[in-house]
């Protein structure tokens, strides 16, 4: 038995001091960034690379992220969020809805408000990593700019708005202006400064960009799969979905 108990605490430690290696290892600080015209110039050339103005055309997505399937009609505003047996349909502005479990519809309020609450943020997360570069100028953001190993860099703070305002986005940009990678101070990740890449680009239907994989040491810590879009929910799934909230 102690010499169970050695080999626990040895194993014990040895977890401890991989995660504070990973921690110094994975962090980066804060870039000296500076705020101003020049960033605002660069904000809009990002805008361009991913074509931004196709983004605005892109009336329903529906893609993948790891155990999460999405499907966002972005004309009308409502989601339908699937996961672990789970099923709701709402509205992303008021989050009202409807919530299934296991193709059973939840109808006690205290069940299906937490399964509103929680599809909204799952929702929150996934929309914004599939095309945050279109948000630099929304309500309650400030940016700067400034360089990282030569390359141009684009800091977007962002103090209202999501699950957990307060987050900061460091954007790593190619001649182009597309992102090759984003450094995130925000409060659901306790590394801060973690850099992940931004690849595997796919133009979609409407001409808008986005990036499909994002790694972490090689690792495709968060990959989009399975995306679909169009002008219109009609071009990516039919008979519509939403129905059972809109009667």
């Amino acid at each position: 038995m102690r010499r169970l108990i050695r080999i626990l605490g040895w194993l014990v430690g040895v977890v401890v001091v991989v995660i504070v290696c990973l921690f110094v290892f994975l962090r980066h600080g804060k870039t000296p960034t500076t705020a101003g015209p020049e960033a605002d110039a660069l904000a809009k050339e990002m805008w361009r690379a991913v074509d931004g103005d196709a983004w605005n055309r892109t009336g329903a997505l529906r893609w993948k992220v790891q155990w999460r399937k999405h499907l966002w009609d972005r004309q009308r505003s409502l989601a339908r969020v699937e996961w672990y047996g789970n099923k709701v349909l709402f509205d992303v502005n008021s989050k009202q809805g409807r919530a299934w479990k296991k193709d059973v519809e939840i109808t006690d309020e205290s069940g299906k408000s937490a399964l509103l609450e929680q599809a909204w943020k799952l929702w929150i997360n996934d929309s914004f990593w599939l095309n945050p570069m279109v948000k630099a100028f929304d309500d309650g953001t400030s940016r700067s700019s400034g360089t990282v190993d030569g390359k141009r860099a684009l800091q977007v703070a962002y103090a209202s708005g999501g699950v957990t305002p307060g987050d900061t986005y460091l954007w790593i940009l190619d001649d182009s202006g597309r992102p090759v990678a984003w450094r995130v101070w925000v409060q659901i990740l306790h590394v801060p400064g973690l850099q992940f890449s931004w690849e595997g680009w796919t133009r979609l239907p409407t001409g808008a960009w986005v990036a499909t994989s994002h790694k972490q040491l090689g690792l495709d810590l968060v990959k989009i799969e399975e995306l679909r879009a169009g002008a219109t929910l009609s071009e990516v799934e039919s008979p519509d979905p939403f129905a059972p909230i809109l009667k």
